[in-house]
């Protein structure tokens, strides 16, 4: 399998529009491109998402096992005729000492060759020992290839490639000019996501021409074609058996303020026998017949005024809620179901099941990776093969918190690493409703979407037995 990864020094170097733009170009030759995306992140995804008609999948180390990541990779490009991953941060950045995490970590694993995206502004003969050293750091790391990026000018682009030529044996497959047509709105998660941007086709079609017109996508084609065989896990998915049937109909909150979801938790959700009914809280005024309802996180805060103005939606999840309907929220879908969101000098009403106010501030109030162990109060049935004290990895990033928390609360998790909902608690509790700061993902060690999918069976039994 063909297979490229994209990489860069350091943080805001430009590698996501790169990568969305050569996604796109490639699409555009008419190659199959299946998208992956080093580490916790929805917003980078839903854009190569878009790029390459097919969905990003999420490669993480923290939450995702070694054989985990291969299977995946191996199982979402079977029909595909290349495989791009878009790294974060820089290629040895990562959180451990010894890089175990790192881009340069997950280029080693998949035995993907990687094409360095440079941000070469202001740079002449400085660029080559950034190079070399890159090189010499971790000679398991198979850097093919470098696209320079935010460049002055030919001139300037000529004397680097001059350089680059003259001390290093790396190929210069790019040259990227300062272009307005790379830029692409920030928010403070990132880039503004996708689903959000009514420009966001137009956009992924200009840097597709400003690839074609300044990548040389032969030579990208080449450097992915050199890749070794993939390798194969040596362990079997610990997954559950997929069910035919869709007993359960689950009505999933989807819009421009509610957009975060992994899209193999989504799959994950259907095959545990899911139903999806999307909702839209900002348009949509009934609420339809469903057995659960899941709220992911997106931002609120920015559409308070349309959500507050959805009186009847409002008072229908409250209602169904106060009467037991399974609910899941992560993050945004905590703060909707809040008193209300103050931010700035505005402050607005949501659902009001959870019996405070959320308060956005400048900073952020949690941010990276998490660690849970369920107390017990916890509403979903456990998996026979969690030990005492299984720990969930997973990964928050909020700048909201709650203005007060009530002593008679009831948390589902204790965190041991993150912040939560108050820095030691987190899975807010009322009826049949948990909400989260932390945002899951399904993996082999959380099969969360299986265990919310059989409290809702189970809720559902109950319920008919007692009519």
């Amino acid at each position: 399998m063909s297979r490229l990864f994209i990489s860069a020094a350091h943080k805001s170097s430009g590698k996501t529009t790169v990568s969305i733009g050569i996604c796109a170009a490639l699409k555009n030759r008419g190659l199959e491109v299946q998208s992956f995306k080093k580490g916790p992140d929805y917003i980078d995804p839903y854009w190569l998402s878009q790029a390459t008609a097919r969905n990003c999948y999420n490669l993480d180390f923290y939450t995702m096992e070694r054989d985990e990541i291969l299977s995946l990779m191996k199982n979402k490009s079977e029909d595909a005729d290349i495989m791009l991953i878009e790294g974060n941060k820089g290629l040895y950045d990562g959180l451990d000492l010894d890089g175990s995490n790192s881009n340069a970590a997950l280029a080693t694993l998949t035995e993907t060759p990687v094409i360095l995206v440079l941000n070469a502004r202001g740079m002449t003969r400085g660029i080559a020992p950034l190079i070399l050293g890159y090189q010499a750091f971790d000679k398991n790391v198979s850097i093919k290839g470098v696209i320079l990026n935010q460049l002055g000018g030919s001139r300037h682009e000529g004397k680097l490639r001059n350089v680059i030529e003259h001390y290093t044996d790396v190929e210069v497959v790019g040259a990227i000019h300062t272009d307005k047509r790379f830029d692409i709105d920030e928010r403070h998660l990132g880039l503004v996501p996708g689903h959000e941007d009514p420009f966001c086709e137009q956009k992924i079609k200009l840097l597709a021409e400003a690839v074609n017109e300044q990548v040389d996508l032969d030579a990208v084609l080449s450097i992915a074609n050199s890749a070794a065989q993939f390798k194969q896990a040596s362990s079997a998915p610990k997954v559950p058996n997929k069910t035919s049937a869709k007993d359960i109909k689950l009505g999933l909150v989807r819009c421009s303020a509610f957009g975060f979801y992994y899209p193999d938790d989504i799959e994950a959700l259907q095959d545990a026998g899911a139903e999806i009914i999307e909702i839209d809280p900002c348009h949509q005024t009934h609420l339809p017949e469903i057995d659960a309802l899941f709220i992911g996180g997106g931002f609120p805060e920015t559409h308070m005024k349309e959500l507050e103005a959805n009186i009847t939606l409002r008072t229908a999840i409250k209602t169904a809620i106060d009467n037991g309907l399974p609910t899941y929220a992560e993050c945004g879908g905590l703060m909707y179901l809040a008193r209300s969101i103050q931010w700035d000098d505005d402050s607005r009403e949501m659902v009001g099941c959870i019996d405070a106010d959320i308060i956005m501030e400048k900073r952020p109030q949690g941010r990276g990776y998490v660690q849970l162990q369920e107390t017990e109060n916890s509403l979903w049935p456990r998996p026979a093969s969690w030990k005492e004290g299984h720990t969930i990895k997973a990964h928050e990033f909020h700048y909201s918190r709650f203005n007060k928390v009530g002593n008679d609360v009831q948390f589902a998790f204790e965190v041991k690493r993150g912040m939560g909902i108050n820095g030691q608690s987190d899975g807010y509790m009322y009826k049949n409703l948990l909400a989260n700061y932390t945002h899951q993902r399904n993996t082999w060690n959380n099969p969360w979407a299986q265990r919310f999918i059989d409290f809702a069976r189970n809720h559902k039994t109950l319920t008919s037995n007692n009519t």
